[in-house]
């Protein structure tokens, strides 16, 4: 088989600096374009790039990802998440590459307690959730396509929930409240990378991999539960008490409950996802 040409779009945000990072460390050949050197809303310069370059696999991390403010921007938000992926799709069908989108837990309304299986039914609260989910039916139009789907990513490329509450300690905030009436898996991003390394190159050489897969890591709790995490891990004496979501009303509606399941993830790969509070050690010993 020949050797895989990747191309990662959003390169310079959270997800996209990590799997560019773990790609180039295992020696991959990796085209890696950053907001400002390609923009995924313009199908001329998509096109001449993946004619040009001829990638086997293109990795889309670029996204809208700013959850409240996409209540007041609603058409950036859907040309980002949704057209823009639709670009993508054309001209990765157009240079027979593999469409890898990232998607978000934020699609489900959090209606079930059970966790989110690949195929259950989607109901985004938010208009960055209904973004994404367009960019899910865009993705679908590649012929060959894969959409990852995780959930309340953290890494050390960019704003994050760990970032936040390191910033309250600092400020000697306290208490800290965090809600704890909504609940998810937290995923460190450079697990994700390996994640979507895995299963791009599955998909990549079979159509059974393809379509809809969750990733993320191990373990579910609520924000509260990952505030302690964080506290604790720090070594921070620092009071968090939870409240509720109503006590902390945000612009966008968040799903109260949005566990990902990952079995399609397990039964494709044979690995199980890594825990989340090991990432958040990680990410501590890498940014003290």
């Amino acid at each position: 088989m020949s050797p895989l040409r990747w191309m990662i779009t959003g390169a310079g945000g959270m997800a996209g600096r990590d799997l560019t990072d773990e790609l180039r460390s295992r020696g991959e050949d990796v085209l890696a374009y950053t907001r400002a050197e390609l923009d995924i809303a313009s199908p001329r310069a998509l096109g001449a790039i993946i004619r040009e370059n001829k990638p086997s696999i293109i990795v889309n991390c670029a996204a809208y990802t700013k959850v409240d403010a996409a209540e007041e921007n609603e058409a950036l938000a859907n040309a980002v998440n949704g057209s823009a992926v639709e670009f993508l799709a054309n001209a990765a069908t157009a240079g027979d590459a593999l469409l890898v989108q990232i998607s978000t837990d934020f699609v489900f309304d959090g209606s079930q307690r059970t966790p989110y299986e690949i195929n259950d039914e989607t109901n985004p609260l938010s208009v960055y959730g209904k973004s994404k989910l367009l960019g899910e039916f865009a993705a679908s139009h590649a012929d060959k396509h894969l959409v990852i789907r995780s959930s309340w990513l953290f890494g050390t490329h960019g704003p994050n929930f760990v970032e936040a509450i390191r910033n309250q300690i600092r400020k000697g905030t306290t208490p800290l409240r965090v809600v704890d009436d909504q609940r998810g898996r937290p995923t460190y991003t450079p697990h994700l990378a390996h994640a979507i390394i895995r299963l791009a190159q599955l998909a990549q050489q079979s159509a059974d991999a393809r379509g809809t897969v969750h990733y993320a890591d191990a373990g579910d709790c609520t924000w509260f539960d990952f505030a302690k995490a964080i506290v604790e891990e720090s070594g921070a004496t620092v009071d968090v008490r939870p409240v509720t979501t109503a006590e902390y009303p945000r612009p966008a509606k968040r799903p109260a409950y949005s566990v990902l399941s990952t079995e399609r993830y397990e039964r494709l790969t044979g690995v199980e996802p890594e825990s989340w509070r090991e990432g958040l050690r990680d990410y501590l010993a890498l940014k003290p």
